[in-house]
């Protein structure tokens, strides 16, 4: 075992005194940190009161609007008549068609009509005296002949029952309000209603094997046009999932983000160049030029959008100046700190050759600033595509627009789901397109 003496231990104290005699900061550094971080997620939990807002938050409507992502409903209504006759009604848009005979829905022999809302656990029979409910291993019925609904026995769980009618709660497969002069049922399917064809269309609830029979060898539907031109229109032109539309202001969003990084970039490469200090030894222009870059892209992309749909209106053209407006900021800041982070080495040896600055740029500066640019370029051409989508919200044309009107009516679900899904295939592709790109124009190989 070494001993140490006393002038040997100062002699290694003296050369190495950050070991020795660490600072405050140095010694207690991660411990104020870890305070710090714990005081401030408690004030947060305190300023935005979330006890209370967890306690108060509304979380069965969460799966309520997932299941209208994947699924649609039918809505029959049983309308009894002052002779005991029961009429079926279905709303004016309903999924089935003007003219529907569904074969979940039977008329028995003695009048009654039975509704299979989730095969046989779960159905409703429906006659001029009374409603019977079968769900959950128990069958309840509820008398309708009287001035108002009873419930005959004990009334379950599931079932709610107010002055002039009774709601019963059939989970996911649907429910049944039931009054004295009507019994309507929500029947729920996994799925999206008429994705191709709607009930307008010749190909409307045919099987798929007889719709490509008609395509490939059938008969003309309409005397003027070719079945696969039919079978296009009617798809593209779908008046409840509006494709046509759908994908042209998708292409309009996709239109809008390259349009506006493309003429950022243009603006912002040659600004750089003067923001740079080492590059354009003027400190006044500098400063200018970087708070102008400041300026620009410290106004988000949605404000720059609303002042521009006042200017010009709503469509792709305010989408476009808005992002060409905060990529000049943004890709201005990018480029000028790329280029006062270059070696001034190859820079200073091309000038020693007596070459004119263009040439000093193009050959001591451009080689290294060439990846900075391309990298920061395809990245913010990437998020552009979802910030495009963003701004359509407020008017600025594209998809993001379409995408707002469906969640405003709070009953189109899949459609947004629709839209939402192709948005998320648009960013993969552009995202994988982007990485290709970047890797194939820098030179190196992709992971």
């Amino acid at each position: 075992m070494t001993v140490i003496d006393a002038n040997r231990m100062n002699e290694i104290e003296a050369r190495y005194p950050e070991y020795f005699h660490r600072s405050f900061r140095q010694r207690f550094g991660g411990l104020m940190i870890a305070i710090a971080t714990l005081l401030y997620g408690l004030y947060a939990v305190w300023f935005f009161d979330l006890p209370k807002l967890f306690a108060e938050a509304h979380w069965e409507r969460v799966g309520i609007y997932l299941s209208q992502w994947i699924s649609y409903d039918v809505q029959p209504e049983f309308r009894i008549q002052d002779d005991g006759s029961i009429e079926v009604r279905y709303p004016r848009f309903s999924p089935l068609g003007d003219n529907p005979h569904p074969d979940w829905l039977v008329n028995n022999p003695d009048g009654s009509i039975t509704v299979s809302v989730s095969g046989t656990s779960r159905s409703i029979t429906v006659s001029k005296s009374q409603t019977i409910v079968t769900a959950h291993g128990i069958s309840v019925p509820v008398d309708v002949s009287s001035g108002a609904p009873k419930v005959v026995g004990r009334v379950p769980s599931w079932m709610t029952v107010y002055d002039d009618n009774v709601l019963a709660n059939l989970g996911f497969a649907g429910d049944v309000s039931i009054s004295v002069d009507r019994v309507k049922i929500r029947k729920r399917f996994i799925g999206w209603a008429n994705f191709l064809f709607d009930p307008q269309s010749s190909f409307f609830d045919k099987p798929a094997g007889e719709v490509i029979s008609l395509i490939v060898s059938g008969p003309r539907l309409k005397p003027d046009q070719s079945n696969l031109s039919l079978a296009f229109d009617d798809i593209w032109n779908n008046s409840e999932w509006q494709h046509g539309d759908v994908w042209t202001k998708l292409f309009q969003t996709i239109v809008m983000a390259f349009l506006g990084t493309l003429l950022g970039s243009l603006a912002a490469f040659p600004l750089a160049f003067l923001a740079a200090r080492n590059i354009t030894p003027n400190r006044l222009l500098n400063q200018i030029l970087k708070r102008f870059f400041d300026f620009l892209r410290s106004v988000d992309m949605l404000i720059w959008a609303l002042f521009l749909t006042r200017a010009f209106g709503p469509g792709p053209l305010a989408g476009s100046g808005a992002i060409f407006l905060t990529e000049t900021g943004t890709l201005g800041k990018l480029y000028s700190e790329g280029l006062e982070n270059i070696d001034n080495k190859p820079r200073e040896g091309v000038k020693s050759t007596g070459a004119e600055a263009v040439l000093v740029h193009r050959y001591g500066i451009m080689p290294q600033i060439v990846p900075v640019i391309v990298s920061q370029t395809l990245y913010q051409w990437e998020s552009n595509v979802r910030g495009a989508t963003i701004i359509g919200a407020v008017g600025a044309g594209g998809i993001g627009l379409k995408l707002w009107e469906a969640m405003r009516t709070n009953a189109n679900w899949e459609n947004v789901a629709y839209m939402v899904i192709l948005i998320l295939i648009v960013v993969f592709l552009f995202d994988a397109a982007s990485n290709a790109l970047r890797h194939r124009l820098m030179g190196t190989k992709a992971h």
